[in-house]
């Protein structure tokens, strides 16, 4: 499997790309075509671009959740395909997979809405759909977890906003968070958008799911903003038990939480441009 950073915070130094408070992973995997999330806005596009890489023969897009930063890009990718199919160029409409809920409408204090932009039967018109709670294999290897178990109590979830149904508001556990794990010979990759479930838990769920209790790297955002001193300490001492050869962790975890992350697992640099191989054979 081969792996590419298109949208993050931030981008490698020297590398001339585009950064964003967001997230989208291109990934290679067994002939497959695949994207993680697409960011906030056309940078992804933008970048993938400079980077040789053609979105427009796509076979997945997969939605790690429903926020802002991971689907309003939804908009200019239909862009994209939509001026491919009127200027006769060639594309693949790829297959959009999520969590059922993942385009609920979302909204937090002041701001109308912090979910995605298109609702399921709008995006219906332009992608085939696959939405589901149980785990969807991409390939023999690469797995959409669904909807992620929660199991450790530091991590159990304070609502995020609220989702809004017209007239009723319930706050809003980020049911729809999920994840992708992908099995290399060595142990799992997990690669998360904003690990809203908790990492954890998504790791937990995982090596359930896999049957794998190894696991080599994590790469994504661990949604580490201003954690608890408990919820810090916990989750740094649960990754540290797993032996990780990598941990890149990017996006949604601050500071003092990487710096505590650095004490429990290798943790390396991630920013727009960088390309990871994990092997498929031994």
């Amino acid at each position: 499997m081969e792996l590419t950073v298109l949208v993050d915070n931030h981008t490698l130094i020297d590398r001339y790309f585009l950064g964003e408070p967001g997230l989208s992973l291109f990934i290679q995997e067994d002939g497959r075509r695949i994207l993680l999330d697409v960011g906030y806005s056309e940078i992804f596009i933008l970048n993938a671009q400079k980077m040789g890489l053609d979105l427009r023969h796509l076979d997945y897009v997969v939605l790690s959740h429903g926020h802002l930063d991971h689907t309003w890009g939804l908009v200019p990718l239909i862009r994209l395909f939509t001026e491919a199919a009127i200027e006769g160029v060639p594309h693949h409409r790829p297959i959009i997979v999520g969590h059922p809920e993942v385009f609920q409408t979302k909204r937090l204090d002041s701001l109308p809405e912090i979910g995605s932009m298109l609702d399921q039967s709008k995006l219906a018109r332009h992608f085939p759909l696959q939405l589901s709670r149980t785990p969807v294999a991409l390939s023999d290897r690469l797995l959409f977890l669904g909807e992620i178990e929660r199991r450790f109590d530091f991590e159990a979830a304070e609502p995020l906003g609220e989702i809004v149904q017209g007239d009723d508001h319930q706050p809003d556990l980020l049911l729809d968070d999920s994840a992708l794990a992908y099995k290399s010979p060595h142990g799992l990759v997990i690669i998360v958008g904003c690990a809203h479930a908790g990492i954890c838990n998504t790791v937990d769920y995982a090596r359930q799911v896999c049957g794998e209790d190894r696991v080599v790297d994590i790469i994504g955002g661990l949604h580490l903003l201003d954690p608890t001193a408990e919820r810090l300490e916990k989750t740094t001492a649960y990754l540290a038990k797993l032996g990780l050869q990598g941990l890149h962790a990017c996006h949604c975890t601050d500071l003092r939480s990487k710096i505590a992350l650095a004490q429990a697992a290798p943790l390396r640099e991630v920013g727009v441009g960088l390309q990871l191989t994990y092997p498929s054979i031994s």
